[in-house]
């Protein structure tokens, strides 16, 4: 294997190729850093690269080995998000308008670094990570590594681009409303959101009022699992990814909201995939009409408006924001105290709906998105209403499982005829990210996804 090899090789190979004396570390984020200078200028995955501290952590990691160290991501290239915080940055949340630095590292940036993982550098996300695409007027727009005319999604678009492009051995996201899930969908990778509070935020606390979970996109499940175990230790992800039990899978293409369809590629791959797991010997079965009594995340578009208006609030300098930014924070000061509390009230009962569905059922299947990858620029001309709409109908099988907290995740699942990736939604029951692993790691030793590249 050689260094462009091992750059798509996955974090979790990566730490073997590392330990087994293959390659140095130096060697792999020197690499990762030639080709984010070559390629991230068309990309625009990296709000910024740390290219100094990078190589001397590199070096710091090929001397920890010679003495006979080791650590679960040593010398191991990452980027994070640039919604977390980084000592002595301010935490730009995709804006301009942020000057207060941070005193220290978001607890998951040093848990990263505890483990040996080599942070290249923080990746880029739409203003206050309001949009499934990664685009401002001040940033541009970042592009998808699959096809440079379409977006990688977002709000963890820069995140997902790295990986997909082989920057970085894996990176972190966001997900409020699929905000990992999303980009992982758009660029052929596998995007896990954690059970609520796996991975902790700190300093954050209850961000978008528990909306908001932390977790990795990766090339492999693997690499997937290796995060999460040093993320969210005492948990053994990784032991998850080759288990192969017998699971009861519930299928559903029905939307969530009137009126709203699935593009027929999508619902080919939902229904390929729900086939396969079939034949891997799972008891897969329909319920569309079971899903009807948890069909309202009706409160999450308060819950989201609300959101924007109180993180707007906390900035240095909102007047900076691009103009649907503020528009969308205007919507959510208008809304009524009553609204906002309604919604938050509505969790208990989604929650309760939701843990009835997988007192029966092991998995939910269903489609990420409902339509392939958008086009850069594709909504710009829509007003701010028009445009929110439209994201709530692409998005529509994703936002109810930030209201529960359920885990879920984004499998690949091919291509449409253009080449543009595809992928399946798959949900586990409270607490059980586990599950997710095992049927993802099923899926991908049976339709290998990561020998084909960009």
């Amino acid at each position: 294997m050689d260094l462009t090899d091992a750059c798509f090789a996955g974090a979790a190979r990566q730490a073997e190729l590392l330990r087994s004396g293959a390659f140095t570390s130096r060697d792999l984020v020197a690499e990762c850093l030639r080709r984010i200078d070559r390629h991230d200028r068309r990309l625009n995955a990296f709000r910024l690269v740390f290219t100094d501290r990078a190589l001397a952590d590199a070096d710091h990691a090929d001397a920890r080995r010679a003495r006979g160290d080791d650590a679960p991501l040593l010398g191991v290239p990452v980027a994070v998000k640039e919604d977390l915080a980084l000592a002595g940055l301010p935490t730009t949340k995709g804006t301009a308008a942020v000057d207060t630095t941070a005193p220290d590292d978001a607890e998951i940036v040093r848990r990263l670094r505890a483990a040996g993982a080599v942070i290249v550098g923080r990746t880029r996300m739409p203003e206050l990570g309001l949009w499934p695409y990664t685009e401002s007027t001040w940033a541009g727009a970042t592009r998808n590594p699959w096809s440079p005319d379409h977006s990688p999604g977002g709000s963890s678009g820069g995140s997902a681009a790295a990986v997909a492009a082989g920057l970085v051995g894996a990176a972190i996201g966001t997900d409020g409303a699929g905000s990992i899930r999303i980009p992982s969908a758009c660029t052929g990778l596998f995007g896990l959101k954690p059970q609520r509070d796996r991975v902790p935020l700190t300093p954050d606390r209850d961000v978008w009022n528990g909306l908001v979970a932390a977790g990795p996109i990766t090339r492999h499940v693997a690499d997937a699992a290796l995060l999460l175990d040093v993320l969210a230790p005492g948990h053994d992800h990784t032991a998850a990814v080759t288990d192969t039990r017998r699971l009861r899978i519930a299928v559903s293409l029905r939307t969530w909201g009137p009126g709203i369809g699935v593009h027929p590629e999508v619902r080919d791959a939902v229904l390929d995939t729900a086939g396969l797991l079939a034949d891997l010997g799972h008891d897969v079965t329909r319920v569309d009409r079971d899903l009807h009594d948890i069909s309202g995340p009706a409160g999450f578009a308060v819950r989201y408006l609300h959101s924007a208006a109180t993180t707007e609030q906390a900035l240095d300098r909102p007047d900076r924001l691009d103009a649907r930014t503020r528009a969308v924070a205007a919507l959510g000061r208008a809304l009524p105290a009553p609204a906002v509390r309604a919604a938050l009230a509505h969790t208990t009962r989604l929650t309760r709906a939701a843990d009835r569905l997988f007192a029966e059922h092991d998995l939910l299947l269903t489609p990420v998105l409902t339509r392939p990858p958008l086009r850069i620029g594709e909504w710009d001309r829509r007003p701010t209403i028009a445009a929110l709409l439209a994201a709530a109908r692409m998005t529509t099988f994703l936002p109810l499982w930030n209201i529960t907290g359920n885990p879920a995740a984004a499998v690949p699942a091919g291509h449409t005829r253009t080449g543009l990736p595809l992928a399946v939604h798959l949900v586990a029951a409270t607490d059980d990210d586990r599950t997710i692993l095992t049927a993802a790691g099923q899926l991908e030793r049976a339709r290998p996804w990561a020998d084909r590249h960009p």
